[in-house]
């Protein structure tokens, strides 16, 4: 048992991204929660370069696919607080504005010659980067196109240039693109493939859309998926009426901003004030006072707290394993494919949101995991041993830390073997089978349809 002592939230407002780490360093680690500081790592400004460890293996092992999972940079809310002036934050994208990057002017001007992708159904109908002078709900800011341009460079600097995972002269067929339907998410992965593929060309991008969030594609009717969520949202909002200081925290904004608690709660108001906090702007003021510090602190310690209690009561692991089956499920077949000997689809690129990869997350039993931060990316490298050829492993990482070993079916692998990567078969049979027996099944039809127990 490892007793950790509460102290005083940090006032010192120190950059949290000074501290960037590939592991959990006890040294640097806030002994309690501390809500600033989680929530700067949740905006992800970029500042200083990110380290990875994508990328690492042996010698003699090849890497023969990458499959790379992200969530959204930056946005503009998608609530707003009633009666209260939206916040004052500019979507066009100006090169010399901070955040920037080197190649962000390049950027705008090969999104603008776009006309030859192809994309599926409604995508064609967005554009390709944000351009307005007043965010529009949800639009991608300027920092949401940073920091997937720096994600892009720094994939590009270890799958291309030091493991050659694309030809230089690479065929649409290479590559396999899917993104949901908003603005956001193909407008993240676009600024993500442009440093990944400087200058492409435009005929070989197949943009495809996933109508679901969750991307389970044609495999989307699960009665017990939807159990699990509801129970899990039940359990949500008894944890929210038993927490008296924030209710008094939501009487109080309620009481600024001259409106029943209930709206005010409605309105998701933490969704606002992260915006207001990752931009540095301040929190919107009325005649009756002000939103401050201590109501964003407390709204986002309960944010943290049902994070932590989500982990532990299992419910929404339960729903994690449905929701996420149909996406593993193809992502392990792809797999499967590249590892007999098919050349096609080696770079994979979805495009989604935090309710897409928290689930996977969970699936896969990496609790540690703190929740997908904006522009946070989760990658599936398949390596082939050069010695003998016929075997295939995988890693996974999450943010540039290697996670393969907090998997439910690979954290006792590694004591027995040498190999800093997990068996792809552990991988297969763990989506094939191993995530249904919890449900008492043997296929995902059977769970979704069986009862609870």
């Amino acid at each position: 048992v490892h007793l950790i002592p509460v102290n005083p939230v940090r006032e010192d407002g120190l950059n949290p991204k000074s501290r960037k780490r590939i592991m959990p360093d006890l040294l640097t680690e806030p002994p309690a929660i501390d809500p600033v500081y989680e929530a700067h790592v949740y905006c992800n400004v970029p500042t200083i370069a990110e380290r990875s460890m994508e990328g690492h293996a042996p010698h003699y092992f090849k890497l023969v696919s990458v499959q790379v999972l992200i969530r959204h940079g930056d946005r503009y809310p998608l609530y707003a607080i009633p009666k209260t002036k939206r916040p004052d934050i500019d979507c066009m994208l100006v090169p010399s504005r901070k955040p920037s990057h080197p190649q962000l002017e390049a950027f705008i001007k090969h999104m603008s010659k776009g006309s030859a992708a192809q994309m599926d159904g409604s995508l064609s109908s967005l554009p390709h980067f944000p351009s307005h002078s007043l965010c529009e709900m949800g639009e991608l800011t300027q920092t949401g196109v940073v920091q997937h341009l720096r994600n892009g460079q720094l994939l590009r600097e270890i799958y291309i240039n030091k493991h050659k995972l694309l030809p230089g002269d690479w065929t649409a067929k290479q590559l396999y693109l899917e993104t949901t339907g908003k603005s956001r998410t193909l407008q993240s992965a676009l600024a993500l493939l442009y440093t990944f593929l400087p200058d492409f060309d435009w005929k070989k991008i197949n943009m495809r859309h996933q109508w679901s969030t969750i991307f389970c594609s044609g495999s989307c009717d699960c009665p017990m998926r939807n159990h699990y969520l509801e129970e899990e949202q039940r359990r949500q909002y008894s944890l929210r009426v038993k927490n008296n200081d924030l209710e008094k925290i939501y009487v109080d904004m309620a009481r600024i901003v001259g409106i029943p608690t209930r709206q005010l709660r409605a309105s998701n108001p933490i969704d606002s004030l992260l915006c207001y906090f990752c931009h540095n702007v301040s929190f919107p003021c009325t005649k009756a006072g002000c939103i401050n510090m201590e109501h964003f602190k407390v709204i986002k310690r309960h944010q943290l707290k049902d994070e932590r209690e989500r982990q532990e009561k299992k419910l929404y692991f339960l729903y994690a394993l449905l929701a996420t089956h149909p996406l593993l499920n193809q992502t392990v077949s792809r797999l499967q494919r590249i590892a007999e000997g098919k050349k096609e689809e080696v770079f994979v690129l979805y495009s989604a949101h935090d309710v897409t990869l928290s689930p996977v997350l969970s699936a896969l039993g990496i609790t540690e995991a703190r929740f997908p931060r904006f522009a946070a990316r989760l990658v599936f490298e398949l390596w082939q041993d050069g010695k003998r050829p016929k075997e295939h492993f995988i890693r996974i990482l999450y943010n540039g830390a290697d996670v393969t070993f907090q998997t439910s079916f690979c954290k006792d692998h590694y004591k027995r073997s040498s190999k800093p990567m997990c068996p792809l078969e552990k991988f297969v049979n763990f989506v094939k089978r191993d995530m249904f027996l919890i449900f008492n099944s043997t296929s995902y039809y059977d769970a979704c349809h069986r009862r609870a127990l």
